[in-house]
This record gives structure tokens, C-alpha cells and sequence, in this order.
């Protein structure tokens, strides 16, 4: 089955969706963004087959939002890195995460929490951060283990 091709709609949403609208995109991308960043790690902690893994890798480095770079010639093994657009796209994960936290999380709580690393305190994903009122970016957080977080859940 072919998938809907949506990036020559006329629509930003549309345009965003044709980069990382298939499933598992999402999930790679913040694989990626915790560190999670080699294919083998990827692919054992998202449980993913590896051909569907190298197709979203591939589309990701092409559009700008990954980079590939090598950690060993032999055998040949690569990484992947978020790009500055990469970066930019994790506020959209992080908004994600922040409805997820509220609608989904049920009674366990949340599974990550996001640490300002400007601030150092414990925030939420808003268009500022919440304790200090700077804008949030990707790059300016990090995950850390939440109360809700099953043993071994996104973890490799």
C-alpha cells in the first residue's frame, strides 16, 4: 500500500506530517533526542524490523531533520544526530508529551519528566518554560525518569 504523500499540500501540518507523519518517526526522533542514537540501539529499544528502520533513517537524513555520521570504518557503523531543524522539531515532541502526560498517563504519572537546563528545576512543555519563563527548545531540556516509568520502558 502507498502512502499518502502529503508534502505538497498547502498546509504546514500537512507539510510537517509528510516528514515525520508515519508512525515510527516520532518515536526515532526521540530515540534520538535522549540519546538513543546508533541503528542497533534503535532498533532493540523500539522493536522495530530493520528494513523499516533504515526507510525512516533514510527519509529523515534527506529531509534534513537527522544526520548520519560514522563511529567506525569496520565494520561500517553510523550514528545519527539531530540537526538544528532536528533540534527545532522537539518542541513538537515535547508538546506531544505534555498532552500524552495529561490525557494518558492515568494514575502511574508520567513516564519522563523534562528538566530546563537553564533553570535546573522540573517543567512542562508550554511555549515558555514554566518555572522560568524562557522559551523552550529541545536542546534546552533533559529526560529524565518519572514516577510512571515501567522498568525497562524506552530504555536500551
Amino acid at each position: 500500500m502507498q502512502r499518502t504523500q502529503f508534502g505538497d499540500m498547502t498546509c504546514s501540518i500537512a507539510r510537517t506530517l509528510d516528514v515525520v507523519g508515519e508512525p515510527w518517526s516520532p518515536l526515532i526522533l526521540r530515540d534520538v533526542w535522549v540519546g538513543i542514537n546508533r541503528f542497533d540501539q534503535m532498533q532493540r529499544d523500539l522493536g522495530v524490523s530493520s528494513k523499516v528502520l533504515a526507510e525512516r533513517l533514510r527519509w529523515m537524513v534527506a529531509n534534513g531533520v537527522l544526520e548520519k555520521r560514522a563511529y567506525s570504518e569496520r565494520p561500517a557503523r553510523h550514528e545519527y544526530l539531530l540537526t538544528e531543524k532536528g533540534h527545532e522539531l522537539c518542541a513538537v515532541l515535547m508538546a506531544i508529551t505534555a498532552w500524552g502526560d495529561r490525557w494518558t498517563a492515568g494514575e502511574a504519572g508520567p513516564p519522563v519528566l523534562l528538566r530546563h537546563r537553564s533553570c535546573g528545576q522540573l517543567t512542562r512543555a508550554e511555549v515558555r518554560c514554566a518555572c522560568c519563563g524562557e522559551p523552550l527548545h529541545g536542546a534546552d531540556v533533559a529526560v529524565e525518569p518519572g514516577p510512571g516509568l515501567a522498568a525497562g520502558a524506552g530504555e536500551s
